[in-house]
């Protein structure tokens, strides 16, 4: 290791700081692993060494980022989308006898190579669904719990993101985050197992770590009674270096701004035929629709045929978002802060309703003002999508509000945050 001067070119600043190997740790879907990427490009842009680890199945999004990359044998993409993991996935309290033979093996696999690179690492970033708090006390120094929903920290301000479309009083909101601790107890076999495969005591404590969030405090203040060491940085995202199909840019000049919609990476069930309800949507409102697809949209042959629909397999968001006059998607943390980055307002339809963090987001943003309240897609019918969808396209306050917080948000950088954080 040596002293380098390194320069960081958004606020062109000269700072002094060692050069580190960094581990970056991670599991779940897309957006459980592309904020991490994007820390991890900068950190590497630094001038620290880094790998990141997670599902091989992320290796050509790694790539696209050059980081180095340890695969672990954990791809819960397509364990989602398997008959196992929908059980799991609809019923994760009564899922231990899919859990044993399906995700204990992927789980001990992690582990061993998570604790490996731990060992051989200056710092070591960490999601919790890695479970890598249950090695931590071996190097606390070194490791930082690091993650994009605040689900793990008990806290009386909000409910835990996971259970909050319950309804519960705001008196349980601490409680709320013991359901966490709940759902941990099925993990305790699989990690003993790691454990003593490892030669390290059954017995031992989580220590008191570091924790570093990438969230915008214009959504979501972080709460007063939090530890110390706990920081909000603002959200983790970057420039993608890729530019808009110009098939996408001709379709969006050929009229009015278009509504943009996309329910992810992750799969779901509805009764409803989610491409004939958009279609419907389309002639219903007059409206020009992009579709983004996602596991709800495999046959898409209706859409193809209206010309007021473009539909597309992907797309840079922060190419994409600005030019749209408002978004529907699933609710994920990366794409709300997506759309208030580029200042459009929007509306969540939640894909894991009532458990997951993507209805808490949709609240938080309707508390705020910039999107309608969200409807989760178990509950869309033809009549409450296109009325939830006229609301957002109508209501002048909330595009008025999303354009203040975008303005806002462009005096913050989440990226140099963390790192500051990282390296201090």
């Amino acid at each position: 290791m040596s002293f380098l001067p390194t320069y960081y070119s958004k606020f062109d600043l000269v700072q002094i700081h060692i050069n580190m190997k960094i581990a970056i740790l991670t599991l779940g879907t897309r957006g459980d692993v592309q904020p991490y990427a994007v820390l991890g490009k900068a950190l590497k842009d630094r001038g620290h060494e880094v790998v990141l680890s997670t599902a091989r199945n992320f290796e050509g999004l790694i790539n696209t980022y050059e980081l180095d990359f340890v695969p672990v044998d954990a791809d819960f993409q397509a364990l989602l989308n398997s008959e196992e993991g929908n059980k799991i996935r609809h019923n994760p309290f009564l899922a231990r006898k899919h859990l044993k033979k399906f995700v204990y093996p992927m789980l001990q696999d992690a582990l061993v190579k998570f604790y490996e690179l731990a060992k051989q690492s200056d710092k070591v970033l960490f999601h919790i669904k890695t479970m890598a708090d249950n090695f931590s006390e071996k190097f606390p120094e070194k490791m930082i719990r690091t993650n994009v929903v605040p689900a793990s920290q008990p806290t009386s301000a909000f409910p835990n993101p996971v259970f909050s479309a319950f309804s519960l009083p705001s008196f349980l909101n601490r409680f709320t985050f013991k359901l966490t601790e709940l759902g941990l107890r099925m993990w305790k076999k699989p990690i003993q197992e790691f454990r003593k495969n490892m030669g390290l005591s059954l017995e031992f404590r989580k220590p008191d770590l570091m924790s570093i969030y990438g969230i915008s405090e214009l959504l979501l203040k972080k709460p007063d009674d939090f530890p110390h060491n706990s920081f909000f940085t603002g959200f983790w995202l970057d420039d993608s270096p890729v530019a808009l199909r110009q098939d996408i840019v001709d379709f969006i000049e050929n009229g009015a701004l278009p509504l943009l919609i996309t329910f992810g990476s992750m799969p779901f069930g509805n009764n409803l035929d989610i491409p004939e309800l958009i279609n419907t949507l389309s002639k219903q409102l007059n409206i020009r629709i992009i579709v983004v697809k996602g596991w709800g949209f495999s046959e898409t042959e209706v859409l193809d045929k209206n010309p007021d629909i473009k539909v597309i397999d992907a797309a840079p968001y922060d190419k994409l978002f600005p030019l749209v006059k408002a978004v529907v998607h699933h609710g994920g943390i990366g794409t709300t802060a997506s759309c208030l980055k580029a200042g459009k307002p929007f509306l969540t339809c939640p894909v894991l309703h009532p458990l997951g963090d993507q209805f808490f987001w949709g609240k938080i943003a309707y508390q705020k003002g910039v999107a309608v309240y969200p409807l989760p897609v178990k509950k869309l019918t033809p009549k409450k999508f296109v009325d939830s969808v006229r609301a957002l396209l109508t209501n002048e306050t909330l595009s008025h509000n999303a354009v203040l917080i975008a303005q806002a948000m462009s005096m913050e950088d989440g990226i140099v945050e963390a790192i500051e954080i990282i390296e201090g």
